[in-house]
């Protein structure tokens, strides 16, 4: 008998003709978290892939916390692999679940048998494993329509697999399935969110991020890559681009209406960030905007950003308000990093009185005023780059 991990295949399972490209990528991600613990075998059988360790004392709580954050499986457990033999079964349940059900007042067994020719029926298997665990443990009694746990007992090809209820996993499709886009990332709650959500729909990220030294500190660029670290940690390794900003933030202070600044700064990024994009071989950008939100982000604001780039904009915290947003950041690990006190360039420069309905030809007109072309080669002759690795909180 063995402990392995159990990971339910979500959507990809449903890719058709395209499903062995998508499984491929799946398990070519599911190696890349589970390196750090130590060697893996992986098979994959209905629907489920069992990763089953190679070398002894393996970490599993430290691996099954990583198998939580990879992208494109619906459930993980932990479990343990026995010979498919009744006694076998009978004689492992409670001693390995022994921690849960010693925690518990009520339980139920579930088994599934995908091997017909097991001589015994689920219910035959469940009341037998139910007797067995009640003579093991006579604090608990039998709750089959609400139990404080379940165990299962699933009997396949080769092996039976005794577990607890499995937890969540991160869903959504593989990282790297459906392309690569360019997420423009600030120390702030939202952008870090945006990047995970859109990471989970598939997109391989590249993240760039704008600094204004000396109204920005290191600290603030250190802060923008712990929380780089911890997308990464379910999304895979990924570049940053750190972009010189401060030129460009203290021409459009000098130059133009500060009521337009806030826009003025957010169109160029949007075109440094094109450029980069396009340099990376990336088909869309991301940004962390909510309608409405800043003065920056009404209807008309973003229509205006959003002229200067011919690249499609992911938002996918466009429709969320911000309970939901900070919900989100705590479950993924980023809020706490993103509430240290430690400004973004945006902030530093924010008009006191912005204006909320800019059309596009003020705004043109404000931008003739700059050396446009000028400040953004420098900015793009000025970017550092910095390899991400992910970081498990």
């Amino acid at each position: 008998m063995q402990e392995v991990l159990l990971l339910k295949v979500g959507e990809t399972v449903l890719k058709g003709k395209n499903k062995r490209a998508f499984m491929d990528l799946l398990l070519k991600n599911l190696r890349r978290a589970l390196r750090p613990p130590g060697a893996w075998q992986f098979n994959v059988s209905q629907s489920t892939v069992q990763a089953v360790p190679q070398n002894e004392n393996m970490d599993m709580r430290g691996a099954y916390e990583r198998a939580l954050r990879v992208f494109g499986f619906a459930g993980v457990a932990r479990a343990l692999r026995v010979k498919k033999e009744i006694p076998v079964i009978l004689d492992s349940c409670a001693p390995y679940l022994s921690d849960i059900l010693l925690a518990v007042k009520t339980f139920k067994c579930e088994a599934r048998r995908s091997d017909k020719s097991f001589p015994l029926g689920s219910p035959e298997i469940c009341a037998l494993a139910g007797e067995r665990i009640l003579d093991a443990f006579p604090h608990l009694t039998v709750d089959v329509r609400q139990p404080d746990m379940t165990v299962y007992i699933e009997v396949r090809d080769q092996y039976a697999f005794l577990h607890a209820d499995q937890a969540r996993g991160a869903g959504g499709l593989p990282a790297g399935s459906a392309g690569d886009a360019v997420i423009l990332i600030s120390g702030g709650i939202d952008s870090p969110v945006a990047a995970w959500m859109m990471a989970r729909r598939g997109l391989r990220l590249t993240a760039v991020h704008f600094a204004s030294p000396p109204y920005t500190s290191p600290r603030a660029e250190e802060k923008v890559r712990r929380l780089l670290e911890v997308v990464a940690s379910y999304a895979g390794r990924l570049r940053l681009f750190i972009v010189p900003f401060t030129e460009i933030q203290e021409q459009i202070k000098e130059r133009c209406p500060d009521d337009l600044s806030t826009l003025l700064m957010r169109r160029i990024m949007m075109r440094v960030a094109e450029q980069i994009a396009r340099q990376e071989r990336c088909g869309a950008l991301i940004t962390g905007e909510s309608l409405g939100q800043v003065a920056s982000q009404t209807l008309q604001a973003l229509a205006c950003t959003d002229a200067v780039t011919s690249l499609p904009v992911f938002r996918p915290l466009i429709g969320t308000d911000k309970e939901e947003t900070v919900a989100l950041a705590r479950k993924i690990g980023t809020f706490e990093t993103s509430i240290l006190p430690y400004e973004d360039c945006c902030t530093v420069f924010t008009p006191k009185h912005p204006r909320t309905k800019p059309k596009a030809a003020m705004l043109e007109q404000a931008e003739a005023l700059l050396d446009l072309d000028t400040l953004m080669a420098d900015a793009l002759e000025g970017v550092r780059t910095i390899t991400i690795e992910g970081h498990m909180i």
